[in-house]
């Protein structure tokens, strides 16, 4: 019965709320609050506050979210190994990735572990916006760049250069800007993350880091879209070269101001700190790990004259 109402209170967690977890798993809000309490009494202690709005964790209640996902971890690969043997693995695996990079590059890897995993779910969560792992349920995610959250742990996947790219025809009539500050002539696809609007470009000019603004009239969240409208001649892109370097190689798209690029960015998979991940959770950020293994160049990749 423990580790029933630890599954119940992580999916209280995940779901936001009392109800809303009752609902997935067929039981009355009454009943919830129930084994809430009885959690809460095992532990002596509150595991959350509650308002008419919203839930949130105490202090108790986030040691108890790490602990009880690594004890279910735990009790789930027992049960597997138990009921299929060391061969067989089974269970969900929920992750989140960039929409861009999580189509061409992750997805496939899923589809193959998949095929040779048939008891195993995956539930994919692409976005290019922040993802609250322990918030969400997630067990990783594949994010760019430096951590917001310092107490996630993290496998490098190696560096992943950002590049201004457009499609030929686009500098066909527009012609080619010779300096960052000449973007502010020419129509840039924006990328939205979150609330956010990514209107400044970071360039080294002159060996210094300088943040150059641009503007666009197409402004989307999801990278994949930017990515096609750059290629269809809409407008001058920001993309991880990760997601673009078939384009570059077909000559789809050219690759601008080479000269200023602004060095790289970090790509890692991220996790909760919980000591313990299950057997198909590792199995799964091994293989990606893997296929993403192939280090792109930071440089060598043509430029428009």
């Amino acid at each position: 019965m423990l580790l029933d109402n630890l599954a119940l209170f992580l999916r209280i967690v995940e779901k936001g709320g009392l109800a809303a977890a009752g609902r997935e798993i067929g039981l009355s809000p009454a009943t919830v609050s129930e084994r809430l309490a009885a959690l809460e009494r095992r532990y002596g202690a509150t595991l959350l506050k509650r308002t008419t709005r919203a839930i949130s964790l105490t202090d108790e209640g986030r040691l108890l979210v790490e602990g009880a996902r690594r004890l279910l971890a735990e009790a789930e690969d027992l049960d597997s190994l138990v009921k299929h043997g060391a061969e067989r693995i089974s269970g969900p695996i929920r992750l989140s990735a960039p929409e861009d990079l999580g189509r061409r590059r992750i997805v496939p890897v899923i589809d193959a572990f998949l095929a040779e995993h048939p008891a195993v779910t995956v539930d994919l969560n692409l976005t290019d916006g922040y993802v609250d792992l322990v918030g969400q349920g997630l067990d990783f995610a594949i994010r760019h760049g430096v951590l917001a959250d310092s107490s996630l742990r993290s496998i490098p996947l190696g560096e992943n250069r950002r590049i201004v790219c457009a499609a030929p025809g686009y500098l066909v009539r527009h012609g080619a800007p010779r300096h960052p500050r000449d973007l502010a002539q020419h129509d840039c696809i924006l990328m939205r993350f979150g609330q956010n609007i990514d209107r400044r470009w970071p360039f080294l000019i002159a060996g210094r880091l300088e943040r150059v603004s641009v503007q666009g009239r197409r402004i989307a969240n999801d990278g994949g879209l930017v990515r096609q409208w750059c290629k269809q001649g809409h407008g001058i892109a920001l993309k991880s070269i990760r997601d673009i370097d078939e384009d570059l190689a077909t000559g789809a798209l050219v690759e601008l101001l080479q000269e200023y690029a602004a060095g790289s960015t970090a790509l890692q998979i991220v996790f909760p700190p919980s000591r313990v991940q299950p057997r198909r959770v590792r199995m799964l950020i091994e293989c990606i790990d893997t296929a993403l293994a192939d280090r792109l160049p930071l440089d060598g990749h043509s430029v428009m004259p």
